[in-house]
């Protein structure tokens, strides 16, 4: 009853503080392209060690990239975990000049086992997010008065997921979640024209809301090579997937107009393998591969008249997006009496494209470097894990920005024996 009873408030408190602190986290003019920047959503060991979660297996902490991981957990452990970020993002190139600094929900979290071949995870992430503000002026021409334009962005999606692993053989598990998709994303336009009572000043908002679903796959397998030694190789796939929208745009003139429109809006298709060796449970080294096939994804309105369409006047289509990710895990001493020799060190990079083009041509390449810490609660089982991440956003244009970000994310990880009955002397 004692263990019920704590999983039903840390449910609540999980989706009472998601839904309270969740928030956008970005100032990036990428943002105005597509559903913006897609959030990474690993937790607290795996962004230190440059986002691997594939073939990662560690049954202290959640892993909800491959729900197959769920099965690591031993029968009377229960994991309630939460993370947050800070940010500061420096943007330049392309006339732009801008310093934001941001806060960040990034996860919340439990795992528990039901059976001894099946464990259950619940949790809350950020999906993507939007967030831009971009003006200019463009001087008066002997065929164009003077005029100001302003983009304005806001918004993204999330999803709380509910997973189950089955460890279906001694060494081999899958797992699926499911999640509900939900989210709204806000863009607008303004055209005004100060200087001259011809032209017709005007604001054209688009506003999308989703409501749907989402399905993630992935299996494990272990290979114990001798007692010290071992392999896990990992995999995972997410299913393409139109979700269900509501497309509105409003154009402000001398009098409002909104219209509801059809809109096809698509999740692609998500592949990914990866795989880590562990040695002598403290030393562990990993690295990852997905792919994301938007170029096979719709992101669009379902209408003849490009007045309607939310481009302004800019094109852009999807392609398909690559993440490579490396890392590495090291605890110097298990048995150790020092704190130090508890200590969880990581590190890791990642490399990856982006999923749009803009006018057709490629728009950045990112690169990231992590490091961080997995600092155990003293007299608990816990984890306060600690980590640091340089990334680097390259436009590829001499007209397209480049983005240079620090963050800081901290991740607190509960991890106690539930449903163990103490003995009485």
């Amino acid at each position: 009853m004692v263990g019920f009873k704590h999983t039903l408030c840390a449910l609540l408190l999980m989706m009472v503080t998601g839904m309270a602190i969740a928030q956008n986290n970005t100032n990036s003019p990428y943002t105005r392209y597509g559903y913006g920047d897609l959030s990474d959503q690993s937790f607290g060991n795996s962004k230190a060690m440059g986002g691997i979660a594939f073939g990662l297996r560690d049954g202290a902490q959640i892993n909800p990239l491959n729900p197959a991981s769920y099965t690591a957990i031993d029968s009377l452990t229960f994991i309630f975990e939460g993370g947050v970020s800070l940010q500061n993002m420096n943007v330049s190139g392309g006339g732009v000049k801008l310093n934001a600094k941001n806060s960040s929900f990034d996860y919340l979290a439990m795992q528990f086992r039901l059976h001894p071949r099946v464990a259950m995870g619940i949790g809350l992430l950020p999906f993507s997010n939007i967030g831009y503000n971009v003006s200019e002026s463009n001087e008066s021409t002997s065929v164009s008065p003077y005029s100001t334009k302003s983009l304005v962005g806001e918004g993204g999606l999330h999803q709380l997921y509910v997973g189950a692993g089955v460890k279906i053989l001694k060494n081999l598990s899958v797992g699926v979640n499911a999640s509900y998709f939900w989210g709204d994303m806000t863009r607008s336009l303004t055209m005004l024209y100060p200087s001259t009572a011809s032209a017709n000043s005007y604001i054209s908002q688009t506003s999308v809301s989703v409501s749907d679903y989402k399905l993630d796959f992935g299996a494990q397998y272990t290979q114990e090579l001798n007692k010290k030694h071992s392999v896990t190789i990992g995999a995972v796939f997410s299913p393409k997937h139109k979700l269900n929208n509501d497309y509105t745009v409003t154009t402000q003139v001398s009098s409002t107009n909104s219209n509801n429109l059809d809109a096809t809006l698509e999740l692609p298709n998500v592949f990914g393998a990866g795989f880590t060796y562990n040695y002598d449970k403290r030393l562990t080294i990993g690295a990852d591969y997905s792919l994301q096939q938007w170029s096979k994804a719709e992101f669009g309105v379902n209408t003849s008249d490009d007045a309607m369409r939310d481009d302004f006047n800019e094109t852009y289509a999807y392609c398909d997006r690559h993440k490579i990710s490396v890392g590495a895990e090291y605890i110097p001493n298990l048995i150790g009496r020092s704190y130090l020799s508890h200590i969880k060190y990581r590190l890791g990079a990642y490399y990856t494209t982006p999923y749009y083009k803009i006018d057709g041509k490629k728009a950045t390449r990112e690169y990231g470097v992590t490091a961080g810490f997995g600092l155990p609660v003293p007299r608990s089982r816990s984890i306060l894990s600690v980590s640091g991440q340089f990334v680097r956003i390259s436009g590829q244009e001499s007209t397209f920005v480049n983005e240079n970000i620090f963050r800081v994310s901290i991740g607190l990880t509960f991890n106690e024996r539930w449903f163990f009955k103490r003995r009485v002397e």
